[in-house]
């Protein structure tokens, strides 16, 4: 009888230490798969923003030019046979985008601040897609330090000769157009000629500027002849 009760005692040890080491099992299990969850987390949060939106243009860019360059291959039309895959909805989607940004158009200088902005979009507009595999390599060979404030490292990063030529031709053409555009100054007509060579109006330009406030009711009376 003892004996009996001795195994069923033992039984009941051996099944509760059994469902310990489970439920240990378990406990380890959800706490990697947390850290794991936390680390991916800290990740994303050291991406810069809107990261899945540029990593899915950038495929759709790659994609894009790999069956441009395939259909030219095959003498074909590539933005004919683009729309075979658009549908009518989409298209008239995509030409009223198109129709309002040329409607839009080039609206001139408004600010610095525009302005910046306004060429930041074209040089981006006009860089290649971006090659996914070189990124990722490069990502792998500089580690923590790929979004840190300063990314280029000495003697890890080693532009491209095809970089710097785009580089060069790209500072080459705003040279040229930049020295297209005058800088336009105002001038009117109409106002009084008070000076006898083009030094002396821009000497008096600035005597205005200071002394106007204090001196224009003077001037107006030696006019009317009415000083005192």
């Amino acid at each position: 009888m003892s004996d009996t009760k001795a195994t069923s005692t033992s039984d009941k040890m051996k099944e509760r230490m059994a469902k310990l080491k489970n439920l240990h099992n378990v406990r380890n299990e959800a706490r990697n798969q947390n850290h794991s969850e936390v680390k991916k987390e800290m990740e994303r949060m050291t991406l810069p923003k809107n990261w899945d939106i540029r990593q899915q243009k950038a495929e759709w860019l790659i994609k894009d030019k790999a069956n441009r360059d395939d259909a030219e291959e095959k003498g074909m039309d590539y933005d004919r046979v683009k729309l075979l895959n658009v549908s009518a909805q989409d298209q008239e989607r995509i030409d009223k985008i198109k129709k309002r940004n040329k409607k839009i158009g080039d609206q001139g200088f408004a600010d610095y601040e525009t302005q910046t902005a306004r060429q930041y979009q074209r040089l981006v507009k006009a860089m290649p897609a971006k090659d996914l595999q070189r990124y990722n390599e490069q990502k792998e060979m500089i580690g923590d330090n790929y979004y840190s404030s300063n990314p280029i490292l000495e003697g890890v990063h080693k532009d491209s000769k095809a970089a710097v030529n785009n580089m060069v031709k790209d500072l080459d053409q705003q040279i040229e157009k930049r020295k297209k555009f005058s800088r336009r100054r105002m001038h009117n007509d109409e106002a009084d000629i008070d000076y006898i060579n083009e030094k002396n109006r821009r000497l008096n330009k600035k005597l205005a500027m200071y002394y106007d406030p204090y001196t224009t009711e003077i001037k107006q009376a030696l006019e009317r002849g009415t000083a005192i």
